[in-house]
């Protein structure tokens, strides 16, 4: 006779099936009903069980998820119900121009906290960016009102600024492969071996935590998800409102332009582009919104 359990957890999903921790704390191998979907990393689903094995029945209303594009500049779901993004930068490898505000972008529009953490920061003694590069620009986020937290796992400052941060909450951890977000993990998680063993025993087989996203709990409290590292992150496509909300301080401005739908680009009357003029509103930020908002066209 088939038992409806309470709600789950999604932990790790992969193929067509993946981990789920129950309400008791007890982690379950779960199947994907077809019919239902796929979850993704921090969906709750509520579970068919029959006493053999955990089936996913339904996937619970989402707060929100984070998204990236896939080849065909598709939105794709990779975690769900978060409350924030950190966003790890590093010297090397070097963030490319826009990377930043590509996540600051999809952070914005998916109503989720971001916050940006410079990791290896013992490599930026002595270093001097390009006036381009998003690490001349560090205090600048400041100003704008974003988190800048500075770690290292090889000396000082370490990694104390953010586990304060992590706390209580549920967090994922996003960048280009090799700005350590690995050894992040590891510096934040004592008992990782002891977290992914019991992954892999739960599911039979090894759980490969460098390419897949996965869902760990926190020492202090809080979840910390782990995601793949990507070469460059990618938008997908969206409309001008969404991307216009990745740069709030637009907002101050936008509502005072001439038309309604402003595009912020080349119209007249754009209380926009006379606030860049002013120098009320940053060039290099405006710049990376015509970029970006070119590149959403193409």
């Amino acid at each position: 006779m088939t038992k409806t359990v309470s709600s789950g957890l999604v932990l790790v999903s992969y193929g067509n099936r993946g981990v789920v921790e129950l309400g008791d704390g007890r982690r379950v191998d779960c199947r994907w009903r077809r019919s239902v979907g796929r979850p993704v990393c921090g969906d709750r689903v509520q579970l068919a069980d029959d006493g053999h094995s955990h089936v996913a029945v339904e996937i619970q209303p989402r707060e929100n998820s984070f998204c990236r594009a896939n080849a065909r500049f598709e939105k794709q779901t990779i975690a769900a119900n978060l409350d924030q993004v950190l966003v790890v930068i590093a010297a090397e490898p070097e963030p490319s121009r826009d990377l930043v505000e590509r996540y600051l972008v999809a952070v914005h529009g998916l109503d989720m906290r971001p916050l940006l953490v410079l990791n290896k920061a013992e490599l930026m003694a002595g270093l001097e960016p390009g006036d381009a590069s998003p690490l001349s620009r560090l205090q600048e986020y400041r100003e704008l009102g974003y988190p800048v937290l500075e770690t290292s796992c090889k000396g000082e400052p370490g990694t104390g600024a953010l586990a304060p941060e992590l706390e209580n909450r549920t967090s994922i951890l996003v960048g280009q492969s090799g700005v350590g977000k690995s050894s992040l993990v590891n510096a934040l998680l004592p008992d990782l071996e002891l977290q992914t063993g019991e992954l892999s025993r739960v599911t039979g087989k090894g759980t490969h935590t460098t390419t897949t996203t996965v869902l760990y709990t926190l020492p202090f409290g809080g979840r910390l998800i782990d995601s793949p590292g990507v070469w460059e992150y990618g938008l997908w496509r969206m409309d001008r409102y969404a991307l216009v909300a990745g740069f709030p301080e637009f907002y101050p401005h936008a509502s005072a332009c001439r038309f309604n739908d402003c595009s912020h680009r080349g119209e007249p009357g754009c209380a926009v582009r006379s606030a860049v003029e002013s120098g009320e509103i940053r060039s290099w930020r405006y710049q990376s919104y015509l970029r970006l908002f070119a590149q959403n066209e193409a």
